[in-house]
């Protein structure tokens, strides 16, 4: 069986092809949000996954959230006015078939549980650090969804009750602080992939903008721990690029803030399938 992924991202769309589910091809493509609105970002998605051939399965990751109809409910590091933009219909129209819908958070946990960092653990909490935040929990092996897909929403976590504005609607939310783009920001840096640079050269600002959002991601991580006591913790994304300036603070903030939880007997470990785990998960949603 072919089953196709697609992972749209706030700077590219990635591709993954599964035959029977293993990987046999990824691509990419850029988004360009600001360049054509949400019909020309639908399109290249059906223009790039129509350049594999025929498949079997087509599954879709979005970053945000959508309704039972496939209708944007907030996609909110995306340029352009999403919100009330059917995504499905055209999506179907272009590529002639069923088109199976996922959050992008959602769609990382299922590949990683399934074929990452969390496989042969029953209960895995996983979170994807982006351009936004986002995750997904896996109880007693199977991927939790919540109503309209809503569980998960790792980003939108209050870590500050006074801080700035989220386009969700509530202020402070962990990936205002956490988030590549604010990372990069907190540093004076260009871009996350440059704070990185930076920090592994010696630079203070960009090693306490690291540090700070792994702290902030560590105190989220700890909240769920006290509550849910997973047995394995995921960590990926493409501020997972960071490593241990990241998982370092991340991880003692997490010792720090969850003493009630079993954390001898969970384990937080980065993720393995790296960016393309999206579409992967996309990919094996549209099999399931």
């Amino acid at each position: 069986m072919r089953a196709l992924g697609l992972d749209l991202g706030g700077t590219h769309i990635k591709l993954a092809l599964l035959e029977d589910g293993v990987l046999v091809e990824q691509r990419e493509a850029e988004t360009r949000s600001e360049d054509g609105g949400p019909a020309a970002v639908l399109q290249r998605i059906v223009e790039l996954g129509r350049a594999v051939g025929p498949v079997d399965s087509v599954g879709v990751a979005l970053p945000g959230l959508f309704d039972e109809n496939g209708v944007i409910v907030l996609l909110p590091n995306l340029y352009g006015a999403w919100t009330g933009t059917p995504a499905r219909e055209p999506l179907e129209e272009g590529f002639g078939a069923q088109v199976r819908m996922i959050n992008d958070g959602h769609a990382f946990a299922l590949a990683e549980s399934t074929l990452g960092a969390g496989r042969g653990a029953a209960n895995v909490m996983c979170i994807v650090c982006g351009t936004g935040i986002g995750g997904g929990l896996v109880l007693d092996g199977r991927l939790h969804l919540g109503p309209d897909q809503r569980a998960g929403e790792f980003g939108h976590h209050t870590v500050s009750e006074d801080g700035p504005s989220c386009e969700c609607g509530n202020h402070g939310c962990l990936e205002l602080y956490a988030g590549a783009r604010a990372i990069a920001a907190a540093a004076g840096a260009p871009s996350f992939h440059e704070t990185v640079v930076r920090a592994r050269a010696g630079d203070g600002a960009a090693i306490q903008a690291l540090a700070r959002a792994g702290e902030l991601i560590g105190l989220a991580i700890a909240n769920v721990l006290i509550f849910l006591a997973p047995d394995r913790v995921v960590v990926g994304g493409g501020v997972a690029e960071a490593g241990e300036l990241l998982l370092d603070p991340l991880r003692a903030s997490v010792a720090d803030r969850a003493r009630v939880a079993p954390l001898e007997r969970i384990a937080i470990a980065p993720a393995e399938l790296g960016p393309r785990a999206g579409a992967i998960g996309a990919a094996l949603w549209s099999a399931s």
